[in-house]
Formats: structure tokens, C-alpha cells, sequence
């Protein structure tokens, strides 16, 4: 599609039009057929070119802008009828790409294709193949099923609050009110309004449990959490690595959390450090954003100004287009993402606003990952596009700490207090994504695990990297259910370990951004452009930048970051 007519059109005025299974299934034969009858590697890549590609775009477009009309008002019917029709059909399309990767894998002409396209690629099949048959078709669909009525579920959750029914959304915005009493209702809010559903969240997850035990069974796999790893596209890294990398964070990660948050709680005057305390770093005013939404956009316009010309043109021309949904609402999904419109050549972010300073985070996690989205459409058809999961995450977690320089047009004399909290966050993450990811393998690994063991198993891994926090007194989290409003645990198993691996990219940004701001930036350019055309290590070790599964990284991390911490 020609989207240069496009150009100046708004993200709410593009066209939507259903892309058809049978639609794709005609572009496949096509290519299934000049392939057979190639007579060379050009034979074949021209025909993947123009049938594959072209309908890999058209599907991926109208999924996603169908997704996103849904999730900026699930109580859409129309949407919502096609985002089913997707999860329906999605087995088969995925079907038919798997059909596409056998040819691609078994050609006369893979030496030669293979050198043209790449080895990332090429092990990108293969794992994609290893991910997928026919014969889980309909496990597939009711995967979909469940995921899509999770996010239904998880977007009608309201809170009483200040004698009000709020979105879950904005009610965690309160858990960092400098107002102990005010973090503390916002904490018991959220914990009666998600125990009032827990019995169907339960239900939900035991059933996608169940179900990818399942596809996994019938794939020949011993559980999940081995198709999990190919799913993921773990093409460079495997489980291994990502425990010693776990076992790393509690050696050299955790004892830095648990000395900052027993300062925290000796200058907050708090013996019993609960988990409503855990946003609070200060006694003192919290930076929040102080402006109006329209005030907050004129002043990262200017940032993004300042910073680079790349950077401003893809933010202006975003803003133009109306292209960031940020103001949470009733029926709304929560949460936040970036995505595109890839025919169209429009990118999109979905955000929920609460006037923390998480408002800023958005804006700058989301849009890194708009930055390396922009330079990929900027490809013809690149299937690697912006890379894995976790090399995507850097894009994004990095822009945050690039930000830094230019913190005090949002915050003024906070600027340093902000820096603090959003590096001290960081740091926080990381244990809590390693949480959510034992989790999940312990889950998986025992698929027939009761709702209580879950819950006392989210309770123990806490315990694990989280030792300094409690929930005690708070109903329902107490019982170890926070898991219930991570998302990423229903839709998208085995990802959030992705966060933490970037994170630890994003602190060595952070670390060379200090010693010299125009190399951490150009790096941070360049590893964007790259997007998924190599391995995640060989993009790290290439930046020169904290390789998260390196000898000693994480430890090294840790100590550059207390002195960061020391100079705010």
C-alpha cells in the first residue's frame, strides 16, 4: 500500500478494513507456487516479497488497528467482534506461515538464501517452526479467547475511592502520594475492588494454563515453559542463562534495593515497610507532573528538540497525527503500549495518565520503542523488524534514562528528586520482573498447581527478591495475589524477564550517558536503526553497553548505580 497519501491523515481517521483469512490464504498459494517453480534464490525472494511480505503487512495492520480501537474502549462491539474474529483466525494464518518457514527452510536454494536474509533469520524460523503445527490450531484460538477476556475483565475492575468509582489505573497513581494514609487507602481501594473478581481471574488463568500445557503436550514438548522459550524467539539465550541471570540480581541487585529502601523507611520514620511504600522515596513534596496534558506535550516537544532532529520529527509528526492516547477513561484498557499501523506508516501509544511521574516515564519508554518502530518501516518488509522482545525493551527502557538531561522542564527544582526515584525504580524492577518470571516457570513446570498454591508461591518468590516489603493488612494482596494485575502473566508468558534484561542495558546508557552524552545517544541511534537484523548479545556487545548474562555485569551495575544514586 502507497501510504503517502496517509501522510498528514489522523490515527483516528485511518480507514479500518477486515483483513480475511481467505485473503491471506490466497497470497500464500501464490507464493507456495512460484516457489515450486523457482529456478533460483532471486525466483524465491521476489515471490516472497511481493505475496508474503505484502500479506504479513495488510494482516498486521488491520489487526493491530482493529486491537487498538478495541483497547481504547473495550465496551466496542464492533471492535470487540474484531478482535475475536482475529484470535479465531490467527491459528491459521500462523498455520500458514509455518507453511511458508518449511519452504524457506527445505529450499534447493537455502545456502543462497540464507546468505541473502541473514542467519538471525534463518534461526528465527526454525524457531518459529518449533513453535507452532496445526494440530494446536484450536488450543491457539482459545488462548486467544481467554487473554482477550482477561483484558475485558481486568478493564471493568473499579475502585471505591474518596467515596468514587475509579479505574485501577488511576487509583495506583495515589500509591505515590507523599500522604501515607492516602498511599494506604489507594492500596486497600485496589485490593477489595481486584478481590471482588478474584475468583474469576483464577478461572481464567487455570484455564490458559491448561490450555498451553496442552499445545505443549501435543507438540511433544515435556510442558509449556520449553514451547514458552520458542515462542519468545529466544534464538541466542536460553533457560539456563536466564536463571544464573536471576541468581545474579538476588546476589547483586537485591542487597542494593533492600539498603535503599531501609533509607527510605528511616527517612520516612516507617518501621513496618509495606508495599503502598514502596513508590515513596521521599517525605518530602514528590515530583509530579504540574502542568496540564496539552502544557506536558508542548514540553517534551521541545525536548525531543533539543535532543535530536530524528527524534523531533518523529515526535512532532506523531503529535500532529494525534497519535498518543494518554487520558484514562471508563472502558479503556489500562496499562500502556506502542504499536503500529504498518501500511499506513503511523505509529500509536496507548497510556493511562494519573498525574505521577510515571506520566514522564510514558512518554519516553513508549516513544523509544516509536524511535526503533519509525527507522524499521523505513525498511522494505524487514520480517526482523524492531528484533526480540528483550532487545525491544531496550529501545524503550534507554530513552528513559537519555531523558535525564532534561527532567527539570518537567519537574523544575524536583528535576534531581525525579532523577532519584525514576533510578531507584529501576532498580526495584528488576527483582520484582525476576519475580514474575520464576513464577511463571514454577507454574508451568506444574501446570496442576490450585489457586492457593499459586498465591503462596507469589508470596515465597517475594520473599525471595523483595525481602525488605510487605503486605501484610492489605486485603487480598496479603494472600499473594498481586500477580492477578500483571498482565504480561495472562497475555504474553515468559516476557517479562525481557524488561529486566533491558533494564540492565538501559543503566549501562544510563552509566556511559554520564561520561559522554553524545556517544551514549549516537550508540543508543544505532542500536535502534539495527533493530532485529542481529543477535541480542552481538547488539549489546557491539554498543559496548552492560551485557546482562556477562561474568560480573550485574555486580559492576550495582555499584556504578550507588554512586549515581550518592551524586542525586
Amino acid at each position: 500500500m502507497d501510504n503517502k497519501k496517509y501522510e498528514n491523515v489522523k490515527i483516528k481517521d485511518l480507514p479500518y478494513k477486515r483483513y480475511t483469512y481467505e485473503q491471506a490464504k490466497q497470497s500464500y498459494d501464490e507464493f507456495f507456487a512460484a516457489a515450486e517453480k523457482a529456478t533460483c534464490a532471486d525466483d524465491v525472494l521476489a515471490a516472497r516479497e511481493k505475496y508474503v511480505l505484502t500479506a504479513n503487512s495488510a494482516y498486521a495492520t488491520a489487526y493491530s488497528l482493529a486491537n487498538a480501537r478495541f483497547t481504547q474502549n473495550t465496551r466496542d462491539e464492533f471492535y470487540d467482534g474484531e478482535v475475536t474474529y482475529y484470535d479465531e483466525v490467527s491459528p491459521a494464518v500462523t498455520g500458514l506461515g509455518v507453511r511458508y518457514i518449511d519452504v524457506m527452510l527445505s529450499s534447493p536454494f537455502r545456502k543462497e538464501l540464507q546468505a541473502k536474509l541473514g542467519d538471525v533469520l534463518y534461526r528465527t524460523f526454525e524457531f518459529e517452526k518449533a513453535s507452532y503445527d496445526d494440530k494446536i490450531e484450536e488450543e491457539v484460538k482459545l488462548e486467544n479467547a481467554y487473554s482477550t477476556e482477561y483484558v475485558k475483565l481486568l478493564s471493568t475492575v473499579e475502585c471505591d475511592f474518596n467515596g468514587e468509582k475509579k479505574p485501577l489505573s488511576y487509583v495506583r497513581g495515589f500509591l505515590e502520594d507523599k500522604d501515607r494514609d492516602v498511599r494506604k487507602a489507594a492500596a486497600e481501594s485496589i485490593g477489595k475492588a481486584m478481590q471482588a473478581h478474584a475468583a474469576e481471574f483464577d478461572d481464567v488463568f487455570d484455564r490458559l494454563v491448561r490450555i498451553r500445557n496442552k499445545m505443549a503436550k501435543k507438540l511433544g514438548y515435556k510442558n509449556f515453559t520449553e514451547l514458552g522459550y520458542y515462542r519468545r524467539g529466544r534464538i541466542d539465550y536460553d533457560r539456563a542463562a536466564v536463571e544464573k541471570f536471576r541468581q545474579n540480581v538476588v546476589a547483586a541487585i537485591t542487597p542494593v534495593v533492600a539498603e535503599l529502601k531501609a533509607d527510605v523507611a528511616k527517612k520516612l520514620g516507617i518501621e513496618d515497610f509495606k508495599v503502598y511504600d514502596d513508590n515513596v522515596y521521599s517525605k518530602d513534596e514528590v515530583p509530579v507532573r504540574d502542568c496540564s496534558v496539552d502544557e506536558f506535550f508542548t514540553r517534551a516537544k521541545e525536548m525531543y528538540s533539543s535532543m535530536d532532529k530524528d527524534l523531533s520529527s518523529l515526535f512532532d509528526r506523531m503529535v500532529a497525527e494525534e497519535a498518543f492516547d494518554v487520558l484514562p477513561r471508563d472502558g479503556k484498557t489500562g496499562g500502556g503500549y506502542c504499536t503500529t499501523f504498518e501500511d499506513f506508516g503511523k505509529i500509536f501509544i496507548l497510556a493511562n495518565f494519573n498525574g505521577a511521574s510515571g506520566d514522564i516515564d510514558v512518554i519516553t519508554h513508549e516513544f523509544g520503542h516509536a524511535v526503533a518502530m519509525d527507522y524499521a518501516m523505513r525498511k522494505d518488509h524487514d520480517e526482523l523488524s524492531i528484533g526480540g522482545c528483550e532487545t525491544a525493551e531496550c529501545h524503550s527502557m534507554s530513552m528513559e534514562f537519555l531523558a535525564w538531561p532534561y527532567m527539570d522542564k518537567f519537574f523544575g527544582r524536583l528535576a534531581s528528586d525525579y532523577r532519584k526515584k525514576h533510578l531507584s525504580d529501576a532498580l526495584t524492577f528488576i527483582p520484582y520482573g525476576c519475580i514474575v518470571d520464576e513464577f511463571q516457570h514454577e507454574v508451568y513446570d506444574n501446570p496442576d498447581m490450585t489457586p492457593a498454591e499459586r498465591n503462596a508461591l507469589y508470596l515465597r518468590l517475594s520473599k525471595k527478591y523483595r525481602p525488605y516489603l510487605s503486605y501484610d493488612g492489605i486485603p487480598y494482596l496479603e494472600s499473594g495475589t498481586r500477580w492477578q494485575y500483571q498482565a504480561h502473566i495472562f497475555e504474553s508468558p515468559f516476557y517479562y524477564i525481557d524488561y529486566c534484561l533491558a533494564e540492565t542495558v538501559a543503566l549501562g546508557f544510563l552509566a556511559l550517558s554520564r561520561k559522554d552524552y553524545s556517544l551514549a545517544l549516537e550508540k543508543y541511534k544505532e542500536m535502534c536503526k539495527t533493530g532485529g537484523d542481529k543477535f541480542f548479545s552481538d547488539i549489546v556487545k557491539t554498543a559496548g553497553i552492560a551485557y546482562p548474562f556477562g561474568d560480573g555485569t550485574l555486580k559492576a551495575l550495582a555499584d556504578d548505580m550507588k554512586e549515581v544514586l550518592a551524586s542525586l
